[in-house]
């Protein structure tokens, strides 16, 4: 190759690379409105975004997995935690983690109701986000202590009819993303209680004079608990507020008939 095909395949290829960049980001912004989900950013979008900034979240915490990485990415919170949750969270974290006991640091950051919902709701409008499926692992802490990326469930394919291999799958995928609120190790309550033992837990709660439910056996107050999460709150637990449960109640929707049974399936056999 002589000096001056060097030169034109050069300038050729610049050339070349250039447009395609050109074109790709033309494409890219032509698509933000959709991506972004921009219809559905309300003056309570913005103005939680502007608490968002003011009390320096993202000193701590990453959106899309930019940010401070010290405290969990929450790119998808309002999916996997559920505006009850997070609002009681706001309101005082201190009653969900003990800095002594957990090494949690959150600190009150002193919101009012007003400020809380506009927060929630700038979280929701980023969890609709089409962020491509990044980042992969939205929550980066859980449970009640601080913990590594290898210790989350990594998503499973299962290719059976067994309905118990497909709930425990399903259990780990997201959605629903279960796996992001219960753990099923003794005594290691995350969001939600550890579903650990809760076959026979949901046997004796049926059977105690106190189960408010219309549940009539284990399996059915698991399934009450899925899609009717407010049927039954356990006394003394704080997974609750105003008398309605941290869970979503969604599921009903979300998740097929099968989907449900196949959980039940699989959370039946933790006894």
């Amino acid at each position: 190759m002589t000096k001056r095909h060097t030169r034109l395949f050069f300038v050729g290829g610049t050339l070349l690379f250039a447009a395609i960049f050109v074109g790709m980001t033309i494409d890219s912004h032509r698509q933000f409105g959709t991506l972004t989900n921009a219809d559905a950013i309300t003056p309570e979008v913005s103005a939680g975004k502007d608490v968002w900034h003011v009390k320096n979240c993202i000193n701590c915490h990453t959106l899309f997995g930019e940010g401070a990485y010290y405290a969990p990415d929450l790119t998808k919170i309002t999916q996997l935690r559920g505006e009850p949750y997070l609002r009681a969270f706001l309101r005082d974290p201190s009653q969900f983690y003990s800095e002594e006991i957990h090494r949690r640091i959150m600190p009150n950051p002193d919101l009012s109701e007003q400020e809380i919902t506009e927060v929630i709701a700038f979280l929701d409008w980023v969890s609709n986000v089409d962020n491509q499926g990044w980042p992969p692992r939205p929550i980066l802490v859980s449970g009640g202590a601080l913990g590594s990326a290898a210790a989350i469930p990594q998503p499973t394919a299962v290719a059976s009819d067994d309905p118990v291999a497909l709930g425990t799958a399903l259990f780990r995928n997201a959605p629903p993303g279960c796996f992001a609120c219960h753990s099923t190790s003794p005594g290691v309550n995350l969001a939600g209680p550890s579903l650990a033992g809760i076959a026979a837990r949901a046997a004796s709660i049926v059977d105690s004079a106190g189960y408010g439910g219309e549940a009539a056996d284990a399996e059915g107050y698991i399934r009450e608990a899925i899609v009717n999460p407010h049927a039954y709150l356990v006394p003394g637990q704080m997974y609750s507020a105003g008398g309605r449960s941290f869970m979503p109640d969604n599921y009903e929707t979300t998740l097929s008939a099968e989907q449900i049974d196949q959980l039940v399936a699989y959370l039946a056999t933790l006894r």
